[in-house]
């Protein structure tokens, strides 16, 4: 038999661990609410004077810095939370191996289908990630490629030949599986031929097994030795799938286990599961009923919204429709389906994934489970440091999002996701585009179609669950200009969706739904409050009366786990003060997103989804966010030598040191050449649009 094996279980060591990990960071909590609670002692001390001497001002900016602070202490307090919860789970989390064998060899296991949203990605890496969706050790499962890129009538240029790769690969991929299948079914009807037979040697049948098992062994090493590497992504990817692969029949090989008839006839139906693959891709915008909005949700809603049905491609004035029909009329049919994995075209999904995954849910008592996943890691070994400390943050908030689960507060993190159809039957809504009607299951009403639907879901009484063990990675951008966008639009949305979190909490008020608040209110307003808040903290003229060694303190404890955490996922201790580097960085690129929540809130007019690039060579970042980042910088020196000057010390050393750590930021993260070419290219591009504004006026006056 096969091994599913299992990870973050390392028995009564890892759980003295895990207590001690417990402990640790219960110490270090009071420790952080002593100081909060001698910090806001200190403030209200003087009150009773400045209201006596009717101070507004003054009373006005000790209280301005109080929600400020209390904001920045609230997030290290959820921090130590959800470190603690996220221990007291992996201390007690197993998997169920047993569980997961007898569901991959079930004939009446639930039907699997893998949805990969691609857009305008390049050809190895829509092929990773199919495969890493096709190796799954699941029965009855069918990869779809959902493609997006827009249909394009020229024969010739990029955007063509890149849409040609992408439809060519399902068929690709399913010759390759196929010709596999095909070989051991046929090897099952031997074995099955023999069994009945008189003369059946099960000696004789283990050795066709080994035989079998050393092609396999043979092939995949032929694959992994063939494979072109160029990157870590590439490395992962063989560690992942064909090293995986690899070793499960190299230790078939190497086993002295004397196999049963029943376990003989497992291993021969093994062999055609893992080759029982079903591929098809699909373009929504080729069809003028089905919605055209420019978004990841909308490209998987439309493909959900046919599921289980037939259809026929009619021509019609200004293009093609779907229309449902008969079976037997029928040009398309998609069958039905019990879950769904989505899984971005940039990530990866080891072979147990989904098994592990289904398995959980299909357990009676999980039978509300409406979505479970394990939050994407970075993919280990990035050569650039922008990639590797942008890696590392995502590899924390893993942490954090596991912590939400012990307290009830998961929120979906789009990258890979096991979505029960029943859950999202659910909470499907019917609207209306271009005159047609469309069917959201998923919404877009945010970039982050994921946090929005968590909502939605939850309001509906499934639950969420993150499951504690890396079974999922996707790629973090390799250089400012696509992490910009990606953060900008991580940051836009939070604040759109608080009046329905505020909506499912008052109409599931309770006890266990004010700590559900507590972790949900945070991670929707915490990117805009905290970003805000840092900056007023910075620029503001608070004077020498709130130079207090209590607010420190209060992130003091914070910084040591963060690090700590750092250090336990492969990183370095010092990366902290990197990662605190980038994230003075990034607040105008996050306050750039916060404004579009605020845009969009005023306007009514849906943000465009911005992807995150996937190309060779660098993406430029915009200019203003790069000028934004030399201003910070100077208001930083500037500010830090006017408060010396004023005897401030603690608030001048405090800015000065800020303005050293941003301008180490600018010139490892971005480099100072390069924000010198961005900001040129983005007087260029301003200029050109200033010119064809004026001559598109000039000739409308004509």
């Amino acid at each position: 038999m096969f091994s599913l094996r299992s990870q973050g279980d390392s028995g009564s060591v890892f759980r003295t661990c895990s207590k001690f990990e417990v402990g640790l960071t219960s110490g270090f909590l009071i420790f952080t609410l002593l100081a909060y609670g001698f910090m806001i002692h200190e403030q209200f001390y003087s009150f009773p004077n400045l209201v006596a001497g009717q101070q507004w001002y003054a009373i006005f900016m000790h209280l301005l810095f109080l929600v400020l602070t209390s904001f920045l202490v609230y997030g290290g307090v959820l921090y130590h939370f959800t470190r603690i919860g996220y221990f007291k789970r992996l201390s007690k989390t197993r998997n169920n191996s047993d569980c997961e064998q007898e569901l991959v060899f079930n004939d009446d296991a639930p039907r699997l289908t893998v949805l990969v949203p691609s857009y305008k990605e390049e050809q190895h890496v829509i092929m990773q990630t199919l495969l890493s969706a096709a190796f799954q050790l699941y029965p009855k499962r069918r990869v779809v490629l959902l493609i997006d890129n827009p249909p394009v009538s020229s024969t010739a240029g990029h955007d063509y030949w890149q849409l040609s790769k992408a439809r060519t690969l399902p068929k690709t991929l399913t010759e390759y599986f196929h010709s596999h299948k095909e070989r051991f079914v046929q090897a099952e009807h031997d074995f099955l031929s023999r069994r009945d037979a008189v003369s059946f040697d099960i000696t004789s049948e283990a050795e066709r097994l080994k035989k079998l098992w050393a092609e396999l062994e043979s092939h995949f090493s032929s694959l992994i030795d063939a494979y072109d590497v160029h990157n870590h992504v590439d490395r992962l990817f063989l560690k992942l799938i064909y090293e995986r692969l690899q070793s499960i029949f190299s230790d078939k090989i190497n086993s002295c286990k004397v196999l049963t008839l029943a376990e003989t006839g497992r291993e021969y139906r093994f062999l055609v599961i893992l080759f029982d693959v079903e591929f098809d891709s699909f373009e929504r915008k080729k069809y003028l009923n089905l919605s055209h909005a420019a978004n990841k949700a909308m490209n998987l809603n439309s493909y959900i919204g046919l599921v289980g049905g037939f259809y026929r491609e009619e021509r019609v004035q200004g293009g093609m429709v779907l229309s449902r029909c008969e079976e037997n009329d029928a040009t398309l049919s998609i069958p039905d389906t019990e879950y769904y994995i989505t899984l971005d075209a940039d990530s990866l999904v080891v072979p147990e994934y989904s098994v592990r995954l289904i398995s959980l849910m299909q357990n009676p008592e999980n039978s509300r489970i409406g979505i479970a996943q394990t939050p994407y890691s970075a993919i280990p070994g990035a050569d650039s440091l922008l990639e590797r400390i942008a890696g590392a943050t995502t590899d924390i908030q893993y942490l954090i999002h596991q912590g939400f689960t012990f307290f009830n507060a998961t929120y979906w993190v789009g990258a890979n996701a096991v979505i029960r159809a029943a859950a999202l039957q659910d909470i499907k809504i019917v609207t209306e585009e271009r005159g047609y009607e469309v069917c959201k299951f998923i919404q877009d009403h945010t970039v982050i179609e994921d946090t929005e639907s968590s909502i939605d879901i939850a309001g509906k009484k499934w639950n969420l669950y993150n499951h504690p063990e890396r079974l999922a990675y996707s790629a973090t951008p390799p250089d400012f200009g696509s992490l910009v966008i990606q953060r900008r639009r991580w940051a836009n949305g939070g604040l759109l969706i608080m009046p329905k979190l505020i909506k499912y909490l008052v109409n599931n008020f309770s006890l266990s739904g004010i700590s559900e608040g507590f972790f949900r209110f945070h991670y929707l307003v915490s990117i805009a409050a905290v970003n805000i808040g840092l900056l007023m903290l910075m620029l503001l003229p608070f004077g020498e009366e709130f130079n207090t060694i209590w607010l420190p303190l209060t992130s003091l404890t914070y910084y040591i786990l963060y690090a700590r955490d750092l250090k336990q996922n492969g990183y370095r201790i010092t990366d902290v003060f990197r990662v605190y580097a980038l994230n003075l960085l990034l607040i105008p690129v996050n306050l750039g997103g916060v404004s579009k929540s605020v845009e969009q809130a005023f306007t009514g007019r849906h943000i465009p989804f911005a992807r995150t690039p996937k190309i060779e060579g660098r993406t430029a970042a915009g200019s203003s966010y790069i000028i934004f980042s030399y201003v910070l910088l100077a208001q930083f020196l500037l500010g830090g030598i006017y408060s010396i000057l004023k005897d401030h010390l603690f608030l001048g050393c405090f800015s000065l040191m800020n303005a050293a750590i941003l301008l180490y930021a600018i010139i490892i993260f971005v480099g100072l050449k390069e924000s010198f070419e961005d900001v040129m290219q983005g007087v260029s591009k301003k200029e050109h649009f200033i010119e064809d504004l004026a001559l598109s006026a000039a000739q409308e006056s004509l």
